[in-house]
């Protein structure tokens, strides 16, 4: 439906529909770690797209030539020698100043050609977020294994915090000023995209989501994404978002796992006690017990930290509205 508006409302980094002067400052970020092979063909294919936009490369401790290939391109090149993806876009959300911000990944993978549509949505629509999901016609792209985390991970998120992204990991997202320097980051590696879209969810921020086209890396181009070991970090980040932005969720479901064995081991010992007159099982009464003060302490933690919690995002939102709304 917006496709077509979108597609007629940028040209080169200045949407006409984005703005009426030639302010508009438009920052395509790519964090890279040993992408000689393709970063090349990503920095080109988005100055391209976008020839009025600036492109930064952020090498993140290569050891090939990736930096000397992106300045060659002409990417301006910067640093992050903290290892992990997660470091690189808390650098790159701090370093660089602009109104609208293209995040993709420099293993050129993502089809730059849909990056017009993507600002205008966001601008457009006064949007702080849009992700791009990843459409593929190639098993070489996208494996099925990889799908189907995706998928799993993604249904997580969305049982949790709401609203269903059908891409939650997709590296190729546009953001507003006011989201990249509100966003309190905290992953350091493959689990940013996590963070992000989770922040989008509880700020309730006004987002959006468009399918791009996603095709297989270019040759001697090597995937840095673990299978198992980023998946393992990205549930354990899910898990700790949850404790972190929904405690009364997270207290209260370990005080029921806690008190359903407690209460029944207690139920055992007092049918035993109304049969007997006794209790022979002391040991049994004591864990009972103790679980059922367990219970107790989560619940307390649960109602503390939810006040906690309700300040940090009043603080988060009083600094996301420091910045102004895209202006259409």
């Amino acid at each position: 439906m917006l496709k077509e508006e979108a597609a007629s409302g940028v040209k080169g980094s200045n949407p006409d529909h984005v703005a009426s002067d030639d302010t508009v400052r438009i920052a395509i970020i790519l964090p890279c770690y040993n992408e000689e092979a393709a970063i090349e063909l990503t920095v080109s294919e988005f100055k391209e797209a976008l020839p009025d936009a600036d492109v930064y490369v952020f090498d993140n401790n290569s050891s090939d030539a990736t930096i000397e290939v992106a300045q060659r391109a002409g990417a301006t090149v910067r640093s992050e020698t903290n290892q992990g993806k997660g470091n690189v876009v808390r650098r790159m959300f701090a370093d660089v100043e602009a109104d609208v911000y293209v995040m993709a990944d420099g293993d050129a993978t993502y089809d730059a050609s849909n990056v017009t549509e993507l600002i205008a949505l966001l601008w457009n629509n006064n949007l702080d977020m849009v992700n791009g999901a990843r459409k593929h016609s190639d098993d070489a792209a996208y494996r099925p294994g990889h799908k189907f985390g995706n998928r799993m991970l993604t249904s997580l998120v969305k049982l949790f915090f709401g609203r269903n992204l059908e891409d939650m990991l997709s590296g190729y997202r546009v953001f507003s000023r006011r989201f990249v320097k509100s966003f309190p980051s905290m992953s350091s590696g493959f689990e940013i995209e996590t963070e992000l879209t989770v922040h989008a969810l509880q700020m309730r921020l006004p987002i959006d989501e468009v399918q791009v086209k996603y095709r297989a890396r270019p040759e001697n181009s090597v995937s840095k994404l673990s299978t198992y070991g980023d998946g393992l970090r990205i549930l354990r980040m899910i898990g700790f978002l949850v404790k972190e932005e929904k405690p009364l969720l997270f207290f209260f479901s370990l005080a029921g796992l806690i008190f359903i064995p407690s209460g029944l081991v207690f139920l055992s010992v007092l049918l035993e006690f109304l049969e007997t007159s006794q209790v022979a099982r002391f040991p049994s009464l004591f864990a009972a017990l103790t679980g059922f003060l367990m219970s107790i302490v989560c619940i307390a933690c649960a109602l503390i930290l939810d006040t906690v919690s309700r300040g940090r995002r009043e603080a988060r939102r009083l600094s996301y509205l420091q910045y102004e709304a895209p202006k259409p």
